[in-house]
């Protein structure tokens, strides 16, 4: 049965190579997909899992970092990492996880492999090491991502985080077959990681060709049943009482995890210990109370269609727009309460649900619009439902291109995933080459569209959308020539250069510096781009400013490529400002 599995991951990887506009080295492409299956927390998109993929020398044996709070992917530029955070943002109890990724193409397991990760974590999940010194035996990718997790447990000591490492072995081999040691080895870095602080879990997973087929054969299901106890109904949408205990069973899955895949059009995060949570979870929790559901506002679900079958409603592409509170406040209520073995009788009680049918895009995103302004909603946080952003997605789907307004949408439907662009990756594509920002590109890749100013410089309807077409492909080549073996570029430089490197092609085509991206309205139109050797030729300008630079400031890579002082000498140095 391996055979077979081995045989259709290996079309898989072919067919996605082909997708690629330069393939990935056939080790990379697997390290690629082995994090893509192995991470099963946060849905991460596919550039979260590039971005997570480490590779170069000096790695410790680890391939891929990926570091979590609750089930939130944490980015260089996440809140929990800034100097200034108020720990009291942030839920007591909060799980924290750290998640490592060894990808290996041979066939078997080693104990080896298992001996390598043990002595590299015991180093760098050391608090009292420095990251000097970690920097001397480990590339900056493996210190920087680790240093994400050591940097947010220290932020949130105060506020006792659940502590989970995790690390996913993965090979092309059977996990039928593994040598006994090899399991007792896994036994013990497991303990390892327990050790790390009192109340850490540590977990360990063996992951063969049998288990990457399973899961990369699974998608992410937009189709639910919710089994309701009343219901009232008009045209095709209806109004529901749920039991608490079946809406449970709807928002999870398999694992008892949140779905986030339904939630992608909420307009806001889980906002923690704030006073609504703690009265959604004060009235949840007394008996005493009147019926839940009076004073709850309820939940708000839109979908494309509803079929009913007895006392259950089975609703096709399910998006819940309303509710994120409500819904995450029962659920980990109810969890931590599940710890102790008894049913809580909360399960019992009512919840009210809108269920609201209609396919047009317009329409449902009135309603996000509308729901969510019963309270307070930060303005940047709507910026998905714009016009400016439904008419990006429509041109570009007529040319044959993805834009992913809802996160991971067109990926789950199988769509190239050298075309499926993400809101965050355009808006740093703008920022890069049509403002000559690189370093905001690069320092502030989850923040960037928080402030509204900066919003409307990079969406806005004076910009024409073949213009954001233009920069998504040309971002896209950018960062494939970044892959390619003419550039030769390690894992950091491809994090820190591709939005300086960009920034110089198009100042390049353009014969000087670009203020705003209007100015590449005629660059569209002709449909001109960089060619490789001119991309290496301004790599290598790049790298000799970067080197410079490093050897004046002492400051690394990483810092530099986020400050615009580097910017302002390299467009001078270039000859463009």
């Amino acid at each position: 049965m391996t055979s077979n599995d081995l045989v259709l991951i290996d079309q898989l990887l072919k067919q996605r190579q082909q997708e690629r506009v330069t393939p990935l080295a056939d080790d990379k492409a697997f390290e690629v997909f082995a994090c893509e299956q192995a991470v099963t927390l946060g849905e991460l998109s596919l550039e979260e899992i590039e971005a997570g993929v480490l590779g170069g020398g000096d790695d410790g044996a680890i391939d891929g970092v990926y570091v979590f709070l609750g089930e939130q992917l944490l980015m260089e530029d996440s809140e929990v990492l800034a100097e200034d955070f108020k720990a009291t943002t942030v839920e007591r109890g909060t799980r924290l996880t750290l998640w490592m990724v060894q990808a290996k193409t041979t066939p078997s397991f080693t104990e080896t492999a298992l001996d390598l990760v043990s002595s590299s974590a015991r180093r760098l999940l050391d608090l009292s090491a420095s990251e000097e010194d970690l920097r001397q035996l480990y590339n900056d990718s493996v210190v920087e991502r680790v240093g994400r997790f050591r940097t947010a447990l220290r932020a949130l000591a105060t506020r006792h985080p659940k502590i989970e490492i995790r690390f996913s072995y993965v090979m092309r081999g059977d996990t039928e077959t593994v040598n006994a040691k090899v399991i007792i080895k896994a036994r013990d870095l497991e303990s390892q990681f327990s050790r790390v602080m009192a109340g850490a879990v540590g977990r360990v997973e063996l992951l063969g060709s049998a288990e990457l087929w399973k899961r990369a054969n699974s998608a992410p299901s937009y189709t639910l049943t919710l089994p309701f106890q009343e219901s009232i109904t008009h045209g095709t949408s209806h109004i529901v009482l749920v039991k608490i205990r079946d809406y449970l069973a709807f928002l999870r899955d398999e694992d008892g995890s949140l779905r986030r895949h339904i939630f992608d059009w909420n307009v806001r995060d889980y906002q923690g210990e704030v006073e609504v949570n703690r009265e959604i979870r004060a009235s949840l929790l007394d008996d005493s109370a009147p019926q839940f559901w009076w004073l709850n506002n309820g939940v708000t679900i839109v979908c494309s269609r509803v079929s009913t079958v007895g006392k259950e409603h089975s609703l096709d592409d399910v998006q819940i727009v309303n509710g994120l509170q409500t819904s995450h406040t029962l659920h980990r209520t109810l969890e931590e309460l599940a710890v102790s073995g008894a049913e809580h009788p909360a399960l019992e009680r009512l919840l009210q649900v809108r269920v609201l049918v209609t396919e047009d895009a317009g329409v449902r995103d009135k309603v996000i619009r509308a729901t969510n302004r019963q309270t307070s909603v930060p303005v940047a946080s709507l910026h998905a439902t714009d016009e400016i952003q439904r008419q990006i997605e429509k041109y570009f789907l007529e040319n044959d291109w993805f834009y992913d307004r809802r996160k991971n949408y067109y990926r789950n439907q199988g769509r190239p995933a050298g075309r499926v662009v993400s809101i965050p990756l355009l808006a740093q594509a703008v920022m890069a080459m049509g403002l000559s920002q690189p370093h905001n590109s690069r320092s502030r890749p989850s923040s960037l569209l928080k402030d509204d100013t900066e919003y409307k410089r990079i969406f806005s309807a004076g910009i024409p959308l073949n213009v954001y077409l233009w920069l998504a492909r040309t971002q896209s080549e950018v960062d494939s020539f970044l892959s390619s073996e003419a550039a030769g570029a390690p894992a950091a430089e491809r994090t820190n250069l591709r939005f300086h490197l960009a920034m110089l092609a198009v100042a390049e085509l353009m014969g000087r510096r670009v203020r705003s991206p209007k100015q590449l309205k005629q660059l569209a139109a002709d449909d001109q781009h960089s060619t490789p050797e001119l991309l290496l030729g301004q790599l290598q300008f790049l790298r000799g400013h970067f080197e410079e630079h490093a050897s004046r400031t002492g400051d690394t890579q990483d810092k530099i490529a986020k400050r615009s002082d580097f910017v302002e000498s390299l467009l001078g140095a270039a000859g463009y400002l």
